[in-house]
Formats: C-alpha cells, sequence, structure tokens
C-alpha cells in the first residue's frame, strides 16, 4: 500500500495507490485531477534506492543524510527505517527530525558557523557531534564542553564543482594543529576532522587528496599528543545524471575506498549524502496557462517557475530533463516561462516542443533536490504541493 503524505509546508495529503517511475501519462494526469497543479512527487522507493546504492559503494562508511536538498518528513523518516544516520544545519532540522521520531544519537549538527541558540537547541534534542572550522566557533562550544565533541572542518578547494563548499568555510590544513591546541586549552574535546569538496562533483580526485590530507594530520595529530580523534567525516557532493551523464556511483566511489584503506585504526568514516540520495526522487508536473508567439518563437507560460520548483536552476546551478505529456511528432522551438511577473522567470529558452495549449502537462524530472526546498511564494503564487509516494516499502518494487 502507498501512501502520498504532504510536506509540513502544504496540506496533508494520502492514496493508497501505487506508482512505479517513470510515471505514466495517465497517472500524471490522474494526479494532477485529483490534487491540482503544480505537483512534486517524491518517490520514496528511489529514496531507498539511492541508499542503498550510495551504501554498496561506500561500504563501512556511516551515511548522514543531508536535510538541506529535500527536508521532507516522509523522506526523513523512510531513510530512518534504513537505519540511515542525519546531517543537520539548523534548529528547524532538529524540529524535523524530532518530529520523525529519530533517535538524536543518529544526527550530527555539521553548520561550521552557529548562533549559540542552534547549538543550544541542538544540545536540548540530544545531538552530541558540532562542526568548527575557526577559533572564534571555537569559543561558543566553551560553556557546553562537557556536553559537546567537536569536529575541525578543513577546506579542500574542487576546480571540478559548480558548488564549492570550501570556499565559505573550513580552516586551511595547515592551520588544524593550531587549532587542536587552542581546543585543547579551552577544554574542548576534539574527536576528529571534516570536510566537503563540494557538490556535484565531477570526479573524486579531490575526495581521494583530502583522506589523504586527512590522514597525514590525524597522523600527525596523535603524535603530538591529541589522542581523541577517532572520526572522519568526508561530506558529500556525489554527482548524479541532470541532462549529461555523470561517472557511476560505484566507479567515482572505487578511488575513495582505496585511499580510505590506509586510514589509521581506531577512525571512524561518515559521509553527508544529499544530493545524491534526493534528485533522482523528484518529479514535478506543471501545467501550461498561457501561451504567446512572440519573436518567431512560442512562449508557453507555466503554473511553475524559477521561484518556484525551478529554484535550482538558479541557486544549484542545474539543468533539468524537462518535456510534455504530448506525443506530437512535430516540435518546434519553443521557451517555457514561469508564472511570474518577473523576466527572470524562464525555465528554458532553447527548448523543442508541440505547439501546446492551456491545461497540457510538462514534466521535469531529476528534481528532487535543491527545488522545494528553495522554492518562494513570489508574487503570492502558491508553491507546488509536495507528494510523497511509496512511503510504505514494498519489497518487489524496492528490490528493482
Amino acid at each position: 500500500m502507498t501512501k502520498f503524505v504532504a510536506s509540513n509546508r502544504t496540506r496533508d495529503t494520502q492514496t493508497t495507490e501505487r506508482m512505479v517511475a517513470p510515471y505514466t501519462p495517465v497517472e500524471l494526469e490522474s494526479l494532477v485531477g485529483r490534487y491540482g497543479s503544480p505537483l512534486m512527487i517524491i518517490d520514496c522507493d528511489t529514496i531507498r534506492s539511492q541508499y542503498r546504492a550510495l551504501q554498496a559503494a561506500l561500504p563501512g562508511v556511516g551515511l548522514h543524510y543531508a536535510l538541506k536538498p529535500l527536508p521532507e518528513l516522509a523522506v526523513v523518516k523512510t531513510l530512518k527505517d534504513m537505519g540511515c544516520f542525519f546531517d543537520l544545519a539548523s534548529s528547524g532540522e532538529v524540529d524535523l527530525v524530532r518530529r520523525a521520531g529519530v533517535a538524536p544519537e543518529r544526527c550530527i549538527h555539521t553548520h561550521p558557523i552557529k548562533t549559540d541558540s542552534d547549538i543550544r537547541d541542538a544540545i536540548r534534542f540530544g545531538v552530541r557531534t558540532f562542526v568548527a572550522d575557526n577559533v572564534c566557533e571555537l569559543g561558543k562550544f566553551v560553556r557546553h564542553r562537557k556536553r559537546c565533541d567537536i569536529l575541525i572542518r578543513l577546506s579542500f578547494r574542487a576546480e571540478d564543482t559548480p558548488i564549492d563548499l570550501s570556499k565559505k568555510f573550513g580552516c586551511e590544513p595547515h592551520a588544524a594543529l593550531g587549532l587542536l591546541d587552542t581546543a585543547k586549552r579551552l577544554g574542548l574535546h576534539v574527536v576528529g576532522f571534516s570536510f566537503h569538496v563540494g557538490s556535484q562533483t565531477a570526479t573524486p580526485v579531490t575526495y581521494v587528496h583530502a583522506i589523504q590530507t586527512c590522514i597525514e594530520l590525524i597522523n600527525s595529530a596523535r603524535a603530538a599528543g591529541h589522542t581523541g580523534l577517532s572520526i572522519l567525516d568526508i561530506g558529500g557532493g556525489f554527482p548524479v545524471d541532470y541532462r549529461q551523464p555523470v561517472m557511476g556511483i560505484e566507479e567515482f566511489c572505487a578511488p575513495i575506498r582505496e585511499a580510505l584503506g590506509a586510514m589509521p585504526g581506531g577512525v571512524r568514516v561518515i559521509a553527508e549524502p544529499g544530493r545524491f540520495i534526493a534528485a533522482p526522487s523528484g518529479t514535478c508536473v506543471s501545467t501550461v496557462v498561457g501561451r504567446a508567439e512572440r519573436n518567431d518563437r512560442w512562449w508557453f507560460y507555466l503554473d511553475d517557475g524559477v521561484y518556484g520548483s525551478f529554484s535550482g536552476q538558479i541557486y544549484d546551478h542545474a539543468c533539468y530533463p524537462i518535456d510534455c505529456l504530448r506525443t506530437d511528432a512535430e516540435r518546434v522551438p519553443a521557451v517555457l516561462a514561469g508564472p511570474t511577473c518577473d523576466s527572470i522567470d524562464v525555465i528554458d529558452e532553447h527548448i523543442e516542443l508541440p505547439l501546446l495549449e492551456p491545461g497540457d502537462l510538462v514534466v521535469g524530472r531529476m528534481m528532487g533536490a535543491y527545488n522545494s526546498a528553495c522554492a518562494t511564494d513570489f508574487n503570492f503564487i502558491p508553491r507546488a504541493r509536495v507528494l510523497a509516494i511509496n512511503v510504505m516499502a514494498d519489497a518487489t518494487v524496492s528490490a528493482a
């Protein structure tokens, strides 16, 4: 039995149907007929499949799902039931895992810069492990030192990623031992290192370099008397196919596994996958609400756009596979535009489509990550309803 569960930002919705992606036109038309448009469909069976694939590619690595790309209650519950751990970065995310019934010992808090209320809220919930990357941040934990463990976040710049997460956070590796000394003087308990090379990383080269550097640092720190180092967090950033294929996850992780083989004894390795688990699960269905011929091209206006479910095109530098349900053989050069009054609200200026009419449906795929999470209500246009399908695991479908 499948249930549809609305996100905490929408009305509760549920149904008993089961669907297997890619969904048929009849299924999508039926959903729009019952629940309206636009819709963001999140397939929990795909969440399960992606989690298993990464588990197989990184055996022995503890996977902490990063909530930020898809902070949906059904997704958190699905991963909780699979034994997943969680990566939190705000008090709101603490509230979400609490509502999902996640045990606090399965969570870490990895935002490098936090307010004291962020820290206190997480501690009240029961989170023990936090991240810091500078002296100022270490100072925030002095009053909480008896209840907190610290990971020192390092910076490793990746040239092959569109989203460089070491630009904003992380200390240089050569500064790490100095931070360990400072933390020791402050009475803080540092338990390891973390890094995040970036999101949608094209190759594992920077991961391998970062792991090798962290191994050297752990050995040097232990030799200098820092005996409590027992965790290495290798972050996330594992790539997925959008319009262009990327390296398969098994091939991508093979050099990472080899590098981790040199890890000193007593060090547990964890990771923070977000996009890899979330992105393939999302299918966005929107409706043509108008059309106009402008400068020898047809413009089709949808009830969703870059201020809504396609926000990842702005914030996440992603281009999604988009098509319509019409199967007309003849296609024309077209533009897909969103519903707001802003001229930046254009989804695709170089797409070929049939001559669509108001009421026709347009489908975007691979849209589970950084889309509904970043959507707004600009122009007071409501964002898409989020529907989680296949919430109850089915052994036949899940094993496919």
